[in-house]
C-alpha cells in the first residue's frame, strides 16, 4: 500500500471515487502505451478529461499513481487466486496448477501494457511487491497442505516459495505482449506439468527437498 502521506485525499462520495478511478484508468492506459517516465501528469489529466488541479487533488505526484495501480493489480491477482481456490476440489495436481497459472496469466494479460510499464520501472520492485509475495506464498502453502496433507512445515514453506517464484516467472512471461495464445498455453502447461511431477514424487516418496 502507498504511504498515507503521499496520497492527499481519499474521496468518500461516489462521484469523487469515480473521478479518482478515471484518473487511474487513464494513467494505466498511458503508462502501458508510453511508459511511466514518458507520461506526464498533464497528459494524464487530458486523457481523463479533468484539469491538472483535479489530478493533484487526489494524487500528490505520478509515483502515487504507480503505487496505487500496482496495488490494484496485486489485489486483482489475489482476488482471482482466492476465487479459484474454491474450484479446485477433486482436480489432479496437474489441473490445479494449470488452472492457477492460467487464471493469474489472464489477469496480467488483461493489464499487459501496464505490467510491461511496471516491470520497466524501479517502482515495481520498490513498492507493494515485496509485501505481496508473502501473502501469495501463504495461499500457496495452504494449497500445498490441501494436496499433500499434513507434513514438515519447513519443507512446505520452501515448496510454496519455489511454486511462487517459478509460477510468477512463467505467468509474467506468458502475459508478455509478444507471446501468442498457443505459446501462452504451452508455457503454462509445461510449468504446471513440472510442478505436478515434483508434487507427485513427494507424495509417492515423501521426498520434496534434499535432506
Amino acid at each position: 500500500m502507498p504511504p498515507p502521506s503521499r496520497s492527499r485525499r481519499r474521496p468518500t462520495q461516489d462521484r469523487a471515487k469515480a473521478t479518482r478511478n478515471e484518473i487511474l484508468d487513464a494513467a494505466a492506459k498511458l503508462f502501458g502505451e508510453r511508459g511511466i517516465t514518458d507520461t506526464s501528469t498533464n497528459r494524464i489529466a487530458a486523457a481523463a478529461g479533468v484539469s491538472i488541479g483535479t489530478v493533484y487533488r487526489y494524487f500528490s505526484d505520478r509515483s502515487v499513481m504507480v503505487d496505487e495501480l500496482l496495488d490494484r493489480l496485486l489485489n486483482d491477482i489475489e482476488t482471482a487466486f482466492t476465487a479459484t481456490m474454491f474450484n479446485l476440489t477433486d482436480m489432479s495436481i496437474l489441473d490445479v496448477y494449470t488452472t492457477i497459472f492460467g487464471v493469474l496469466t489472464d489477469v496480467l494479460v488483461a493489464n499487459a501494457g501496464l505490467v510491461r510499464a511496471l516491470i520497466a520501472g524501479v517502482q515495481f520492485y520498490s513498492s507493494g511487491l515485496p509485501e505481496f509475495e508473502p501473502r501469495l506464498r501463504l495461499m500457496i502453502k495452504v494449497l500445498v497442505i490441501q494436496i499433500l496433507g499434513p507434513g514438515d512445515d519447513h519443507k512446505y514453506d520452501v515448496m510454496a516459495s519455489v511454486v511462487v517464484n517459478t509460477g510468477f516467472a512463467v505467468v509474467l512471461r506468458a502475459s508478455a505482449l509478444d507471446v501468442d495464445g498457443r505459446e501462452r498455453r504451452e508455457l503454462i502447461a509445461a510449468t504446471a506439468d513440472m510442478v505436478a511431477t515434483w508434487f507427485d514424487d513427494h507424495r509417492a516418496t515423501g521426498r520434496a527437498l534434499p535432506c
